[in-house]
This record gives C-alpha cells, sequence and structure tokens, in this order.
C-alpha cells in the first residue's frame, strides 16, 4: 500500500451529508471532521447538507446528489447503528446498483482495534449508485477520522497502488452503455 509520487493527484468533488435528529450546523462535530479532511486533501467540497433520521429525506438528498454529474462521491454520517431512528443503510441500500462489501467490513476491522467489540454496533456500509461512490458512516467524529484517515484517504487518491477507487470512476457507468 503506497502512494506513487509519479502519478497526478486527482482531486474529487465530494458532498457531505449529517443524518441526525439532534444536531445542527454549529454541532455537527463529525459533519466538520469530514470536511476538514477532504479540503486537506485538496479535494473540492462539492455541497453539504443535514436531514433528519428519516428514510425519505435520506433518499431524496442522495437521488439529488447522484443524479449531479458534479458530484462524484457522496459520505454520510450518521445512521448507521441499530435503533428504531437509524435509518441510514436502508436508505442507501434503496439508491444503490452495487454494494462494496468490504467497505464495511474493513471499517469494522479497523474499529475493532480503538472500540473493541462495540464494532459490531456499526452498518457503516459503501456502494455504488448511478455512478457515484456512497459512504456511509457512523455519526461520530472518531468514526469519520478512522474511516477518512486509513480508508478512504488512500482509495480516493488516483496515486494510490495497486489500485484506488478513483481510476474506476470513468468505468462506473459502462453497463449502460454495452448490451
Amino acid at each position: 500500500m503506497a502512494i506513487d509520487p509519479s502519478r497526478p493527484f486527482v482531486p474529487v468533488s465530494i458532498a457531505t451529508l449529517t443524518i441526525s435528529d439532534s444536531r445542527d450546523a454549529e454541532t455537527d462535530t463529525s459533519g466538520r471532521t469530514l470536511v476538514e479532511r477532504i479540503e486537506k486533501a485538496g479535494h473540492r467540497l462539492a455541497a453539504r447538507a443535514m436531514v433528519r433520521d428519516d428514510v425519505a429525506a435520506i433518499t431524496a438528498q442522495l437521488r439529488l446528489w447522484i443524479a449531479d454529474p458534479a458530484i462524484d462521491v457522496i459520505i454520510s454520517t450518521g445512521g448507521t447503528g441499530l435503533t428504531g431512528r437509524d435509518v441510514t443503510p436502508e436508505a442507501v441500500h434503496a439508491v444503490m446498483d452495487k454494494e462494496i462489501p468490504g467497505f464495511g467490513e474493513l471499517f469494522r476491522w479497523l474499529s475493532f482495534a480503538k472500540i473493541g467489540t462495540s464494532t459490531i454496533q456499526s452498518r457503516a456500509l459503501a456502494v455504488v449508485a448511478g455512478g457515484t461512490y456512497v459512504f456511509a458512516l457512523p455519526g461520530s467524529p472518531g468514526a469519520c477520522r478512522d474511516a477518512w484517515d486509513e480508508i478512504l484517504a488512500y482509495q480516493l487518491d488516483a496515486r494510490h497502488k495497486p489500485c484506488n477507487f478513483v481510476e474506476l470512476m470513468p468505468r462506473l457507468n459502462e453497463h449502460l452503455t454495452h448490451s
């Protein structure tokens, strides 16, 4: 796992979505954590929004951004737990074309080193929807840091070897052009 300095850095356009019934713009520490890391890495913050824990509200925002060709990646934070209000995975599944199972598995494996078996309560996941990557993270700054610093910073960097999500972007919708 390495960054190849001979390859050019390719900034991607990323939208962040905070899903919460209890946070507002001032107390959205998880969203702020993501924005800081996105900008520090050299990517473009394409949009930022907050919606309540509601499948219809989440899917509406996701569909809006998935349809926007200026957005390459959506990262949500919140609503991935097990309570009745945690409906982010259900909303993400409603818009997905393909799941990326390894993301959730890797996130929980990395998280295990920090919070032990409590990581089993996370339903973090990733999908491809309409040619857009969608990553659903838990609603804590620590989870957002872990996901960004240990997975997304590498997979969203075109210089990462042996492979990365950026180099696949042009091919995510090729099924639509082949019969």
